[in-house]
């Protein structure tokens, strides 16, 4: 635990006493973010969801596959979408099918570092032409009146560090929200975030929110950056792998000091919930496929993790599932 609990949770109450925004984020990750992991995250604790990242081509050529992500979860009030593409007229074209799902906000994908998304000038390509976000965060203002939000990286590698530039022409386009993973997309998801960072960039720009993205991977190190960094919040994405509790235990921090991690018997009650979500959402033979990353995810850092590691490559079915998570203690 953070040493003088009482006094810094004091001071992070403090700072996040206003009420009118959303603190605690789950950030968008494909593969991972989808109506049912993000039903599972609300109940435990987190304020709002951005979307898989989102084709703005595929909306606009109608892709059921692709509006498939943009369905919400029973009584989901919120869902930031976030959508990804290279060229303003894409985005523009996507515009009047996006609206047809209700978005909360819009949240445009610059940092996705993985290769067949930067080799068709999206995600973290982007930063190498801050011209067209600037273009592209307006474009969405002008054709759907909702806030516009921008998710980047440091730069592209070392040489091309330009976040506050990229920042600059964000805003300059009309975003009320900036989140940095404070990495470079070179980079990827090796070595540490470079925090400082989120300070900087919330310094540069105070009338924008910030939001740190990026080795958030418990309660401490969410309420540290917030303190140390004085950003508006996190979004909070591999930690919530296999740990959705981590906004549970991030509130529960500020609120009262301490907080209890889930125990073996917590974490099998939530895993089978999430699969049950994923059955009633998808069909029992996608979420048989789907739920086998999520379960070995859960089951990390309990004995007999072995075990259940190898039971879970092979289910096919919940009572699999079940059976896989009792070798758990």
């Amino acid at each position: 635990m953070l040493e003088d609990n009482q006094s810094f949770c004091k001071a992070i109450a403090l700072l996040l006493s206003s009420p009118y925004m959303d603190r605690f984020i789950l950030a968008p990750l494909a593969g991972y973010t989808d109506k049912a992991f993000r039903e599972i995250c609300s109940m435990l604790g987190a304020d709002c969801a951005v979307s898989e990242m989102v084709s703005a081509e595929g909306l606009a050529r109608e892709s059921g596959k692709t509006e498939a992500l943009l369905e919400r979860f029973d009584g989901e009030k919120k869902l930031i979408v976030q959508l990804f593409g290279s060229e303003e007229d894409q985005f523009r074209r996507a515009s009047a099918n996006l609206m047809r799902y209700n978005p909360s906000a819009i949240d445009i994908n610059c940092g996705c570092p993985v290769p067949k998304v930067v080799r068709n000038g999206c995600g973290s390509a982007l930063m190498k032409s801050p011209g067209k976000i600037r273009r592209i965060v307006s474009a969405l203002r002008e054709e759907t009146g909702l806030k516009v939000s921008v998710k980047f990286r440091l730069g592209w590698d070392e040489e091309s560090i330009n976040y506050l530039g990229f920042a600059q022409c964000a805003a300059d386009g009309g975003a009320y929200m900036a989140t940095l993973h404070a990495r470079t997309r070179t980079e990827m998801y090796s070595g540490r975030a470079r925090k400082e960072c989120f300070g900087i960039l919330k310094r540069s720009f105070p009338e924008l929110l910030v939001y740190a993205s990026g080795d958030i991977f418990s309660a401490e190190d969410a309420l540290s950056v917030i303190e140390s960094e004085k950003v508006d919040g996190v979004m909070a994405a591999r930690g919530a792998i296999g740990n959705p509790f981590i906004f549970r235990e991030i509130k529960s921090l500020i609120e009262r000091g301490s907080y209890s991690r889930p125990g073996a018997d917590e974490k099998r009650e939530y895993a089978l919930k999430h699969y049950s979500l994923m059955e009633k959402y998808y069909g029992p033979i996608v979420a048989a496929k789907e739920m086998r990353k999520h379960l070995m995810a859960y089951v990390k850092g309990f004995r007999g993790s072995k075990e259940a590691k190898e039971a879970i490559s092979h289910i096919t079915s919940f009572e699999d599932a079940r059976k896989a998570l009792m070798a758990i203690q």
